[in-house]
């Protein structure tokens, strides 16, 4: 039986022409192994505290739900506010940490910094940051930042969360044009049956790497107490 993947309404109404602008981005933050020519839709499932330690899966609907991606949080890594991004033989892609300290003590921001992986495993590149607002009248309504750090772009750009990733109803979109390059949703009967958001699929638009996109929601999941804080 087919199923059509539904984007909730209230984030489709507010980006449904960006999302149908024509874009050659091409942002290969982590690799162009990652970047698709082809518009995509993976699905994330959260995995269970007490079997896997938390953290969650991506796959692939249409490969009989191949393991793409795997994040793990807490309860894998025995540390707090941090989380790693894997492919689906377990290579570590990403590790992406909290900042903290006395720069971020004084700042509007949370920060997180996104590091990629060389081959061999064994350094780190400083990839992306990602800026989360600090409750405060001077943020109010100030959106999560991310902005690309990475050598392999041949522009930086910035990117910001429009949406409230809680609900599963967001995007991530580039700053400058207001396209989107990522949506976050749910699909309509998962959502009548589950009301905990442990199920939910991602659609990423052609040339956006897709461990970024990964990378980036993990620390969604993370800010918002999901399955990496376990």
């Amino acid at each position: 039986m087919a199923y059509k993947w539904i984007v909730p309404c209230s984030t489709m109404n507010k980006t449904k022409t960006k999302m149908t602008a024509k874009s050659s981005m091409i942002v290969p933050v982590i690799g162009k192994l990652f970047c698709s020519p082809s518009e995509i839709i993976l699905v994330v499932r959260n995995r269970p505290q007490v079997v896997n330690g938390g953290g969650f899966v991506v796959t692939n609907p249409k490969k009989n739900h191949k393991i793409v991606f795997m994040v793990d949080g807490c309860g894998v890594l025995g540390k707090k506010e941090e989380v790693i991004l894997k492919d689906a033989d377990g290579t570590k892609l990403l590790i992406i940490r909290r900042k903290g300290g006395i720069v971020e003590a004084v700042s509007l921001y949370k920060r997180w910094n996104g590091y990629k992986y060389n081959l061999s495993g064994s350094s780190q590149e400083l990839v992306f940051c990602l800026k989360d607002p600090k409750p405060s009248c001077l943020n109010k309504n100030s959106p999560i930042k991310i902005s690309i750090r990475s050598n392999a772009c041949s522009n930086l750009r910035d990117f910001e969360i429009v949406g409230y990733f809680p609900d599963r109803d967001c995007t991530i979109v580039e700053q400058s044009t207001g396209i989107v390059v990522a949506q976050v949703g749910v699909r309509k009967e998962v959502g009548q049956v589950m009301t905990n958001k442990d199920l939910y699929h991602v659609i990423i638009k052609p040339g956006i790497d897709q461990a970024f996109v990964f990378g980036v929601i993990a620390v969604l999941d993370y800010i918002y107490d999901g399955s990496t804080t376990w």
